[in-house]
């Protein structure tokens, strides 16, 4: 009856030259002797060390359960079926605004031509969904289950996590309730923290940005001080005067009042409607243009530039910090492997004579790793190398080091897109005739919305909304859309498509151009120490997001690797 019991117990002992420094009654790996149970107990050990070092491949934590049936569960989990039908998940969840209402399955975006979209039937959809939340829900408690209650109620991540779903399911059935005609689906707005909260890479970009946050907000306070002093200056040049000739009443619709005003410079400083807003002024008076110049190089070429190099700046700074935390979650993955695998008795029960990993036992686990073959194959070739020779913890680490170079993939036009619906779905409404306005009634200004015909950007189902938005990130003409959107919707629309130039253009476009330059950097500096990957055909290169990083990273010390491996809420360590 004790046999059931000993095996699911924390299997971890630390060999260290002694053999007499285990609790009595501590079932360990080092203390399996032959007898019935012990296969059972090695293979849990030879599992331990496989999960620790495929937890260090990934830069997972650790601080995971550790007995029997929580490894066979940990190790279904992290498979790839599993994970491959989360993200699978992930990603039906998020197109299913592009079929639910209001459906984005017409041929054409031109409120002019485009005809009644299909409507799924009230159900459909929500089938399909409740389904992607009964996933989530069993990922949940998977997590929960696998790192512990304690761990659950520190991680505000997965807190989060069940607060959206409780949210989500809550607001699913008022939907139901209602027959699909609620005004506002909650749910809708919080689908994109499923795949925040499943992406590494995407907590690391939300903390840089948080992170950065009092930096940007100084510079966008002398920002919004540069804007407002060249607004009244604007306004007191060329909002007064008669309105002698057309050019006079173009100069004056761009300072005909603050906001109108305030809108033209903080499009200028975008440089969108450069020169357009000066040429009326400086056929004027050629000394208008000095006004507009110093406005574009103080505010474009200063303040935008030093608001970049802000974000450069934090950004590297953040993720020099996150990429030592996940070096060290690398290397205590690898030293806990190390750690079992060292304290496996050998046949018969002896104890090994020298501390360190028998090669045939690492090959053992590395059979069963989840890794990709070429890498697979050059370790255990290394492996193999050493013959009988144990490995010590300095050569067991560098036999890993090779993982480093490991590529990782994975940046907000979800959110935007469904509160652009809301607040703008049915707002442009296609001109009588079938026609462009400015055709029908010869009345719409040159390089306006109707003029220029942009019927096809609006807001009226999902797919329109995200090319909306790309066409706005973009920033060329972005001003046509924030008028026509102030005159169809009301000045308060102007919020919208600034935070949107803000989120996307100035700190999204920036991040992503800050690693761009980081790898450019790295990659042209003689000093890289590149290495190519052991065991492929050809000498091959990876960068990625830690090598430019590689060679200023700190590696973790011993002792603090051993501390944080005594601390695991799961093991225990002999002494």
């Amino acid at each position: 009856m004790a046999e059931p019991k000993a095996e699911s117990e924390p299997l971890l002992g630390r060999a260290r030259g002694g053999g007499g420094d285990c609790p009595a009654g501590l079932t360990t790996c080092r203390s399996i002797q032959v007898g019935p149970g012990a296969a059972a107990r090695w293979d849990l050990c030879i599992d331990q060390a496989v999960v620790f070092i495929e937890d260090a491949i990934q830069y997972r934590s650790i601080n995971h359960r550790v007995d029997a049936s929580s490894m066979w569960l940990y190790r279904r989990y992290y498979s790839n079926v599993c994970q491959r039908t989360l993200s699978f998940t992930i990603f039906l969840i998020l197109f299913l605004a592009f079929i639910e209402t209001p459906s984005s399955l017409t041929s054409t975006a031109d409120v002019r031509y485009r005809a009644a979209p299909w409507e799924p039937p009230c159900g459909l959809t929500e089938s399909v969904e409740v389904l992607c939340l009964l996933v989530f829900a069993a990922d949940l408690s998977v997590k929960g289950y696998l790192f512990g209650w304690a761990h659950f109620q520190k991680n505000l991540w997965l807190l989060g996590y069940l607060v959206v779903l409780v949210v989500s399911l809550v607001d699913w059935t008022v939907s139901l309730s209602l027959v699909c005609h609620e005004p506002l689906r909650v749910r809708r707005l919080l689908r994109p923290f499923f795949l925040l909260q499943n992406s590494s890479m995407m907590k690391k970009t939300l903390k840089c940005i948080h992170w950065s946050l009092p930096e940007m907000a100084s510079v966008g306070l002398l920002l919004a001080i540069h804007l407002c002093l060249f607004t009244m200056f604007g306004m007191l040049l060329f909002a007064g005067g008669k309105q002698d000739d057309g050019q006079d009443r173009e100069r004056l619709t761009y300072f005909q009042n603050l906001p109108e005003s305030l809108t033209s410079l903080l499009v200028l400083l975008t440089t969108a409607n450069n020169p357009d807003v000066m040429i009326p002024a400086y056929s004027k008076n050629r000394a208008y243009a000095i006004f507009f110049i110093v406005f574009t190089v103080i505010g474009s070429l200063f303040l935008m530039n030093l608001l970049t190099a802000i974000i450069y700046s934090q950004f590297r700074g953040y993720l020099m910090k996150s990429l030592q935390t996940s070096l060290f979650r690398r290397r205590l993955g690898t030293r806990a492997a190390f750690e079992v695998l060292s304290s496996m008795a050998g046949e018969g029960g002896a104890f090994p004579q020298a501390v360190g990993v028998k090669p045939q036992n690492l090959l053992q686990v590395l059979q069963k790793v989840q890794l990709d073959s070429s890498h697979k194959q050059a370790m255990m070739e290394k492996v193999r190398s050493y013959g009988g020779v144990p490995l010590s913890a300095d050569e067991f680490q560098k036999l890993f080091n090779e993982l480093d170079r490991s590529v990782v993939k994975e940046v907000v036009y979800y959110e935007f897109a469904v509160i652009g619906i809301s607040l703008f779905r049915g707002v442009v409404v296609a001109p009588p005739g079938n026609s462009s306005l400015a055709s029908a009634n010869g009345s719409a200004p040159c390089g306006s919305f109707e003029q220029l015909e942009y019927w096809a950007n609006n807001f009226d189902d999902f797919a329109a909304a995200l090319v909306t938005l790309w066409n706005l990130m973009v920033v060329n003409n972005w001003q046509v859309l924030l008028d026509a959107y102030r005159r169809y919707s009301g000045p308060w629309s102007k919020i919208y498509f600034v935070l949107w130039w803000l989120v996307s253009s100035v700190i999204w476009v920036n991040l992503f151009l800050a690693l761009i330059l980081e790898n450019f950097l790295h990659k042209w500096d003689p000093q890289s120490h590149l290495q190519p990957l052991a065991g492929t055909a050809e000498a091959t290169y990876q960068m990625t997001v830690e090598l430019p990083f590689r060679d200023i990273l700190e590696e973790p010390r011993e002792d603090e690797l051993m501390e944080r491996l005594n601390q695991h809420p799961h093991l225990q360590l002999c002494r």
